[in-house]
């Protein structure tokens, strides 16, 4: 029976795990966390036809509810787009650690082994094969090791530079977010349900205040480490736009990072594979990757259980990564262009996108299902974006930056395309190099 380490308990690992120990391998998953601390103090968005794809089951209808349409404000806050997902198409919203138990347990059911409170350190080598893991408790060997550790895997960030997979994620690749759920300071209803605002204060990111029945949700998000001042000073403008938001700390209060890049270009070596945060599989402009690591794991399982040798090598894995960029990381590739755009914008360039039309209710409908531009602008017509170019053209800088946008899509959309059929050191190492500097500024 061939053996496999899945290196931290990121969602597409869990139901990666799932999927290979129902065909028969013996799978372990290894975490730094106990059972207990998975998952943070809050509630998060995600398709649940994710959970289908991966072989998970839905959770109790007392688990989730369905995600509020969100209006989004321009810098100067002087327009509001609010969104209209379709009811077919509405995302759940459930406590994370809520999903971590949902899936941790499907997995067990499965007859995933756990091991909890154990660090991994490294990956395990014999000459250019990955052949376990390095813990904190001893070594461990597999056949195959399936990286779940996150933005920062220690797996993937102590590959030998031999390997093509990129160990560091590059400018504006990160958002440094701050999130805690508030009191209410009063009963006024809230205008806006959930309400995002774009560059606040003139700061590079976004903050949001969604009020619920009980608490207020506040996010604040940047580019940069956000020092206690900065989360202060966001809150005291929060505030006077939302009379509900109180002073009190209910839940959360937690920092976290998020990946909001280009997924990883190459996903797979000699005995190993990335998935989740540890490959950057989060949608870049909203940072949401649970349905993207779900579907990956059906995908990655998928290539596992073909490879009837079970040799687990850089060809035979490389089907994962010729799926998972046909079906998701395409797509993902060009909004991680479409990010990079909104990281160079100014307030005002912002603000006149929003009140010119080149920005509409319509395009800002990007949900965590959301993998492409195709399928966020789908219902736009001819006249529509010919209308928007007039609009723009009338900024020649605003302009400019689209354009150099678009130049840069469509390289990234070729690259991709010319992703290798039949994978060597040589050729891979190539194209990724190519890949990779595709997002480059």
């Amino acid at each position: 029976m061939k053996r496999i380490i899945v290196a931290g308990a990121g969602h597409g690992g869990l139901a990666t795990a799932a999927l290979l120990s129902r065909n028969g391998f013996d799978v372990t998953v290894y975490e730094k966390n106990s059972r207990t601390e998975l998952g943070y103090d809050w509630t998060d968005i995600f398709a649940p036809g994710a959970l289908k794809v991966a072989g998970v089951p839905m959770p109790p209808k007392d688990k989730f509810s369905y995600k509020e349409n969100m209006t989004f404000y321009s810098p100067n806050c002087k327009k509001g787009l609010v969104q209209n997902v379709p009811e077919d198409q509405l995302e759940i919203k459930m406590e994370r650690k809520d999903i971590y138990d949902l899936l941790v347990s499907n997995a067990e059911s499965a007859g995933v082994k756990f091991v909890f409170d154990c660090k991994v350190k490294k990956p395990l080598l014999l000459g250019n094969r990955v052949v376990g893991i390095e813990t904190e408790n001893g070594d461990v060997y597999a056949d195959l090791v399936i990286d779940a550790c996150g933005i920062d895997s220690p797996v993937r960030k102590n590959l030998p530079q031999y390997i093509p997979i990129e160990k560091e994620d590059g400018v504006f690749s990160r958002f440094y977010v701050y999130r805690a759920f508030y009191n209410k300071a009063c009963e006024e209803p809230a205008k806006d349900v959930y309400k995002v605002y774009m560059i606040p204060q003139g700061k590079l990111g976004i903050g949001w205040v969604a009020s619920e029945e009980d608490y207020t949700d506040v996010l604040i998000g940047r580019f940069e480490p956000l020092s206690d001042e900065e989360i202060e000073t966001s809150l005291e403008a929060m505030k006077k736009e939302n009379p509900r938001l109180g002073d009190k700390i209910v839940r959360g209060g937690q920092r976290v990072t998020i990946p909001v890049r280009q997924p990883l270009g190459v996903l797979v070596a000699d005995g190993y594979a990335a998935i989740g945060d540890s490959a950057f599989m989060t949608v870049p402009v909203i940072g949401s990757g649970i349905a993207n690591s779900l579907k990956a794991a059906r995908i990655l399982a998928d290539a596992v259980i073909a490879d009837k040798d079970g040799a687990f090598s850089l060809e035979s894995l490389w089907k994962y990564q010729t799926e998972f960029y046909k079906k998701l990381g395409s797509g993902l590739a060009g909004l991680a262009c479409v990010k990079l755009l909104l990281a160079k914008l100014k307030g005002s360039e912002l603000d006149y996108m929003f009140e010119t039309g080149v920005l509409t209710a319509d395009d800002l409908t990007i949900g965590a299902d959301s993998t492409s531009l195709t399928s966020i602008l789908s219902g736009v017509s001819v006249s529509d974006l010919i209308n928007k170019v007039k609009n723009v053209v009338k900024d020649k800088e605003l302009l400019k930056k689209i354009l150099q946008t678009g130049e840069r899509m469509v390289a990234a959309t070729a690259v991709v395309a010319a992703m290798p059929k039949k994978p060597t050191a040589s050729s891979v190492a190539r194209w990724a190099k190519q890949y990779n500097n595709c997002f480059k500024i």
